[in-house]
């Protein structure tokens, strides 16, 4: 099958639904000039940084509670594209929302480009840049205030570390968010995943509670789930979207 005829394909699949799920991953922002951590230009392939950790110690949280210091300056200067502008796979999924068709955007992004774009119903399953919160007494801050912090960022109530509300290694997903995402995927009639190596747990099981019939899979590279889904798509997540929703 060509990708003229899977394009086409993707678009009946549209057409015919209202019960649409979207499930993406960092693949859906690199269109927006945003890295993504596990392919050759990823953050994961830079190797060791500061005192030798890799991407995913400093990513951790027990990096983040031994070196907090270490751990703001490699968030701040990787973690953060404030400038981002949403592409057009982030377009084509708000206007799919606006239409009826799209019940829920799920991501595993942190970058909020879902909601600039107009997307209502979006579950962020690692949480977002834009939240941060004082973590002795949960005064919420803007991402500016991070930023323009010196070093690591405190509380101006009680002095406080104010931390990113995002999901760092070795801590649990939301559990409100992760559930809400499961019905949403088990009710849907089509579910659309793109972006997503689908090898990170818990997150990549989500695709095991969806028994609809139209599992439709948009990534650059093949994933564990190729064989389970009928509709495979190795192009570019925004152009395909695109091309569906005119």
């Amino acid at each position: 099958m060509n990708l003229s005829t899977k394009v086409s394909k993707l678009r009946d699949i549209i057409n015919s639904s209202d019960n649409i799920v979207f499930f993406g991953g960092a693949g859906v922002s690199t269109e927006s000039n945003i890295p993504d951590f596990r392919s050759a230009k990823g953050l994961y392939s830079e190797g060791a940084g500061k005192k030798g950790f890799t991407p995913e110690e400093m990513l951790s949280y027990t990096f983040f509670k031994t070196y907090p210091e270490d751990f703001f300056d490699y968030y701040k200067n990787k973690l953060i594209y404030k400038d981002a502008q949403p592409n057009n796979a982030h377009l084509a999924l708000a206007k799919l929302e606006q239409m009826g068709k799209l019940k829920a955007v799920i991501t595993q992004n942190i970058d909020g480009l879902h909601q600039k774009a107009g997307s209502k119903e979006v579950l962020e399953l690692h949480g977002s840049v834009y939240r941060n919160y004082c973590m002795k007494c949960r005064k919420q801050f803007t991402l500016d205030y991070v930023l323009e912090s010196e070093g690591v960022p405190r509380c101006d109530q009680c002095g406080g570390i104010v931390r990113p509300d995002v999901v760092l290694y070795e801590e649990s997903l939301n559990i409100v968010t992760l559930n809400k995402s499961v019905q949403y995927i088990e009710n849907a009639e089509v579910l659309i995943v793109a972006g997503t190596s689908l090898t990170v747990y818990p997150a990549a099981g989500l695709i095991r509670y969806y028994s609809g019939k139209n599992l439709v899979l948009i990534n650059k590279t093949p994933t564990p789930y190729d064989n389970k889904a009928n509709l495979v798509i190795n192009e570019s997540i925004g152009e395909t979207l695109k091309a569906c929703v005119k």
